[in-house]
């Protein structure tokens, strides 16, 4: 597994089965992700969940889910071909004042490099970029949530990755 992680959370005013409805739903990024030109499924049964996201600069990740636990959350491994996959953990948590989603991702950038080596670029430049990606994700799944309507494309800010 890849070395180094990043991640972030949000606290939504909602109930767990809300949380879990909205990121569980077939399609739910077209809804909920600002840097989604078009989410499309490619299996969704009960214990396989495949799915091909197309991000708004045309680059296109497919999503296989590794784990899915209702209510709870999943885990998953994204990239563009079999060889560069990050692994993604999104974990729901109740707390007293709200539900707690968070987001965690072991990108395969530089994985192969000598840890030496990518220590300063990954926290310096991949860290940052990363963090902000997920705030923006986080905050796409609350307009959704709150607003009831899909969150605009670019919503937070646009995102030199993926916009």
């Amino acid at each position: 597994m890849q070395r180094f992680k990043s991640s972030n959370s949000k606290l939504y005013k909602c109930s767990k089965e809300v949380l879990w409805e909205t990121i569980s739903s077939p399609n739910y990024l077209n809804n909920t992700h600002p840097y989604c030109e078009n989410n499309s499924v490619i299996n969704w049964e009960k214990d396989i969940h495949e799915d091909k996201l197309v991000y708004l600069n045309g680059l296109t990740y497919k999503r296989k889910f590794s784990s899915w636990k209702p209510g709870e959350g999943y885990d998953l491994w994204i990239g563009s071909n079999n060889r560069n996959q990050s692994f993604v953990e999104w974990r729901i948590k109740e707390e007293d004042s709200g539900v707690r989603l968070s987001i965690t991702v072991y990108p395969f950038l530089l994985s192969t490099w000598p840890k030496i080596l990518s220590f300063l670029p990954y926290f310096l430049y991949i860290n940052i970029k990363l963090k902000s990606y997920l705030n923006s994700v986080l905050s796409g799944i609350e307009w959704f949530i709150e607003e009831n309507t899909p969150v605009p494309r670019n919503k937070f800010g646009k995102h030199s990755w993926f916009s």
